[in-house]
């Protein structure tokens, strides 16, 4: 008995050795560098170890659904890695972003807006460029879109969509009101008097416009040749008395008729398109962003189109840019696999056809092409609409708008101007004073 023991223990110790010797698979959350393959078209082959990726973006529960469908469609392409989707409304999205940067337990990708650039300057965004021509395939990618994500010599940013900013209109409001719809060309005057016609014509109730002075400010500044954040030298881009000039026409504007009163505007914001007056019938024109346009469509049987800004001194002052992207974090164990899955997010055609333009039209020519070709009413329109905005861009270029280091802390104020203007707590000159004064010190605090 004892003779067998000691055998028993011999041949246990054998197999541990050869065991050891062997390799092994590895274990799950394992980086698997060095070993990636890749067949040509984005997919894995055998051969990598487990890994596991978090992900993070904002949105409702539909664009959660499409996103995670994207995601799961990543997954059976890439068996070796899996997804670890969060989401939150847009809302709260942010500070937990923040919360989770701060405690070093961020994801391993996250999507930013135009705000890229306050993380950017604190260094928690992952350089991509590295992966460029590997395991990141920017070669179908407007130029424009790469140019937007690059900050300091890094590329810290892939764009998942491009859109337009534009005008909304209600264009079944103004048939009913009996009144042409706006083109193309329009100037600031012609809004004002539009907007208090279909008041007038439809009555009690009834605005011709949203108070576009915190959404429009940037583009008013460039309408004028100033901007809200100057990113080549690092400096805000206007003066107290370029602010005052565009908040004063809001306030006579709205003083005049044909804008939704403040009390109203705070319960019906037209960044909610559940709750956006638009689709209701009751306001005929906002500014929005390209890639929601569908989503208000869907929700009115109301036919709605968009109409180019009307022109300032410059110009409408909007491009073809970015509507939100996504970054990696500076500290993720697995910076190939977060290119990977950048670059099959911008460029697997199955994928393009699981988020449409959620997020915007897609920055590959390849994909456009393919959702151009069997886009639907609303989608035809977006297109149409971002084709126009791009054509003029020849003969009026802009900078591509980034929000200014401090973005959340400089809306919360903005917003908090107009509606101090709004509800009659202070004059405009006061408010913008104050406002002007505020956004430096804001500046001034978040440089780096």
């Amino acid at each position: 008995m004892k003779r067998k023991s000691v055998w028993i223990g011999i041949l246990a110790l054998m197999m541990v050795v050869l065991t050891a010797c062997s390799g092994g698979t590895g274990s799950p959350g394992a980086s698997n560098s060095g070993n990636t393959k890749d067949n040509g078209t984005g997919n894995s082959t055998g051969g990598e170890e487990q890994v596991e990726l978090r992900v993070m973006w904002w949105g409702d529960q539909k664009r959660a659904d499409i996103t995670n469908q994207a995601l799961k469609l990543f997954e059976d392409k890439h068996p070796n890695i899996k997804i670890v989707g969060e989401f939150s409304p847009s809302t709260g999205y942010f500070d937990k972003l923040n919360t989770q940067l701060a405690s070093g337990t961020a994801p391993d990708v996250f999507f930013l807006g135009g705000n890229v650039v306050d993380y950017a300057i604190k260094d928690v965004l992952l350089d991509l460029t590295p992966y460029v021509g590997q395991e990141l395939d920017l070669s179908d990618m407007d130029q424009t879109m790469v140019q937007y994500g690059t900050l300091s010599d890094k590329l810290v940013h892939i764009s998942a969509g491009a859109n337009a900013r534009g005008v909304i209109v209600n264009k079944s409001m103004f048939e009913r009101a009996g009144i042409p719809v706006p083109q193309d060309g329009w100037n600031w005057e012609e809004y004002a008097a539009i907007s208090k016609q279909i008041s007038d014509k439809l009555g009690s109730g009834f605005y011709g416009t949203y108070n576009l002075t915190v959404d429009g400010m940037d583009i008013g500044l460039k309408q004028s040749g100033k901007q809200l954040y100057d990113m080549a030298n690092s400096t805000l881009g206007f003066e107290e008395a370029d602010a005052l000039k565009w908040f004063q026409y809001w306030d006579v504007t709205s003083k005049a008729g044909g804008v939704v009163p403040a009390e109203l505007q705070v319960s019906n914001p037209p960044g909610d398109t559940s709750k956006s007056l638009i689709i209701t019938g009751k306001v005929a024109m906002s500014l929005i962003p390209s890639n929601q346009f569908a989503g208000h469509q869907s929700l009115t049987q109301d036919e709605l189109i968009m109409v180019q800004l009307p022109r300032g001194d410059k110009g409408t002052g909007v491009v073809f840019e970015s509507s939100q992207g996504l970054s990696g974090y500076a500290k993720t164990k697995h910076p190939k696999e977060v290119a990977q899955l950048m670059s099959f997010f911008i460029n697997d055609p199955e994928v393009a056809k699981i988020l449409r333009s959620d997020r915007g039209v897609p920055v590959t020519a390849a994909n456009r092409a393919l959702l151009e070709g069997e886009a639907s009413d609303a989608d035809k329109i977006v297109y149409d609409y971002t084709s126009r905005v791009s054509k003029a861009t020849e003969t009026e270029p802009f900078a591509v708008s980034y929000n200014p280091p401090g973005n959340t802390e400089y809306s919360k104020l903005a917003e908090s101007t107009m509606y101090e203007i709004g509800f009659g707590r202070k004059s405009v000159e006061e408010a913008v004073k104050s406002f002007y004064n505020g956004t430096v010190k804001i500046f001034n605090n978040n440089q780096e």
